[in-house]
């Protein structure tokens, strides 16, 4: 397995929020040289299918893709997504298929109907008080790779979290219909194995690139421009045009597709300790985490 075969690297800042289209949805492209990293459509406000169809149509070959967001539900710890639940579904695949179509109805790849469902929202924190009496309470269960990356000085939420600025489980939620939907054309590691040839798609947290670029954890966020240009030399990249402020969406997206195509040559970022067929099959992992 080659892994300094990608020839591009793209980064997507995602979003889970209500509606069509979304001011925190960024795409950022890198090339395989240190060349700097540029917005995809920049100005334009994406919906979740535009990336979508965007991934599956005008991705250029050879794309390392990350998303920020989980692609799968804690399952090690108790042994099941959903404990108690018959339908719980047996791997990560089957938890996207549960969620594309109990979410059918649901316009802009949204999840709402999955989240109200009774059996599930009994394992969420949702808005307006409303926690199921199997959520665990604090920041919810936490995935394998989740505390993989607390060893980096990161602080995770459960994707069972949808609560808070800090959640990421609304968008983890809608991903994992947009992977359920793109399967079978683009692979997503480490559910599938990496191929030798063509793109992927892995999932990525942005405040691990920042750290790799001399930010701090509780400083991950870039918005100005020199600020961004000091981290994308930091990861060998060159500066992007502009001055001023900028989206810490935008920087985000800009700054984890300059660390990929770093981070993709390094052969113990594709096994990390923790990663074990069972783990790969039901929790997936976030490329960069130890």
């Amino acid at each position: 397995m080659r892994h300094d075969r990608f020839r591009h690297f793209a980064a997507v800042d995602w979003s889970g929020a209500v509606g069509e289209r979304h001011r925190g949805i960024a795409v950022a492209l890198q090339g395989d040289r240190a060349t700097a990293p540029a917005l995809v459509r920049p100005g334009h406000r994406w919906s979740r299918a535009e990336v979508r169809d965007w991934v599956l149509h005008d991705l250029p070959a050879d794309t390392l893709v990350g998303f920020d967001m989980g692609i799968s539900l804690a399952h090690a710890d108790r042994g099941a997504f959903f404990p108690g639940w018959a339908d719980s579904p047996r791997d990560a695949r089957s938890l996207w298929a549960l969620v594309d179509r109990l979410c059918e109805a649901d316009s802009h790849l949204a999840v709402g109907s999955f989240v109200d469902h009774p059996e599930a929202a009994r394992h969420f924190r949702r808005h307006n008080g409303r926690e199921g009496d199997l959520f665990e309470g604090g920041r919810g269960r936490l995935r394998v790779t989740e505390r993989a990356q607390e060893s980096l000085g990161c602080k995770p939420y459960s994707n069972f979290n949808l609560v808070g600025a800090a959640q990421v489980g609304k968008s983890s939620l809608a991903g994992m219909r947009l992977l359920h939907q793109v399967q079978g054309r683009l692979p997503v590691w480490p559910i599938d194995p990496l191929p030798d040839s063509g793109s992927a798609i892995v999932e990525i947290y942005t405040t691990i690139a920042a750290l790799a670029a001399g930010r701090r954890a509780g400083r991950s966020k870039i918005r100005d421009h020199a600020d961004l240009n000091a981290a994308l030399a930091a990861l060998g990249s060159e500066p992007v045009p502009g001055a001023g402020p900028i989206t810490d969406h935008a920087s985000d997206a800009l700054v984890t597709a300059a660390w990929l195509r770093r981070a993709a040559r390094d052969p113990a970022l594709w096994s990390p300790a923790g990663l074990t067929p069972a783990i790969a099959a039901t929790e997936g992992w976030t490329f960069g985490a130890p």
